[in-house]
């Protein structure tokens, strides 16, 4: 799984030109890769939004990305469907991870146990496992995965009583369930030096997350 999710591929959806709208009936098509422009933000009174007047130089500006893992995503695992494998990421997700990687900067640009033992924390306001803020758990999980090993080793995305432990030193991913988790697991990263990051999805309504788990 770790493997799956670290090597996940991309794909993106760009709008084509007017000239050439007529020939898909959409006026949108599929592209492997990454998008060559993508989208970019201003801050806004101190918050982070899209910014819609700088350029694309000349690229089709990306509609909407698209994450494949081929052995699907911690958020879905246990879904009664199956796995999910594709995560669909518009520009209000990706600004999710904007703002995430930039309140990383911050900390480790300003890293004093003493005086901030942890970067802010998030929190995103959507509606479980439906909506465009779906897929947020799940690339967040992806970026941070490809985050600076030596500023983050240890990444944990969780459901409730269940997590699953991605340590990118070992290049492996562990599932957990219970207090365990908490009490056990994560203080052993911490005990050990390992600085990560912790996930909280909450996957269906009435799971918040559990009282013992580790800040």
């Amino acid at each position: 799984l770790y493997e799956s999710v670290y090597n996940a591929r991309w794909h993106h959806v760009v709008e084509l030109p007017d000239g050439e709208k007529q020939k898909t009936g959409t006026g949108m098509v599929v592209e492997e890769g990454e998008p060559e422009q993508s989208w970019t933000y201003k801050k806004v009174g101190g918050i982070l939004e899209k910014d819609d007047d700088v350029g694309q130089s000349g690229a089709a500006p990306p509609r909407l990305m698209v994450l494949t893992s081929d052995k699907g995503w911690p958020y879905t695992l246990n879904a009664s469907q199956g796995p999910m494998k594709d995560f669909f990421i518009n520009c209000k997700v990706d600004r999710v991870w904007q703002i995430v990687s930039s309140d990383l900067t911050e900390w480790f640009d300003n890293f004093d146990l003493s005086l901030n033992r942890s970067p802010t924390r998030c929190l995103l306001i959507g509606t479980p496992g439906i909506g465009k803020s779906m897929a947020a758990g799940s690339y967040l999980l992806y970026q941070l995965l490809h985050y600076d090993i030596k500023k983050l080793q240890v990444i944990v995305h969780c459901f409730g009583e269940k997590a699953y432990v991605f340590d990118k030193t070992a290049q492996t991913v562990t599932q957990y369930e219970g207090e365990i988790t908490s009490k056990i697991v994560v203080r052993s990263f911490w005990q050990r030096g390992m600085k990560g990051y912790i996930i909280y999805d909450v996957a269906r309504k009435g799971t918040p997350p559990d009282t013992n788990f580790a800040p």
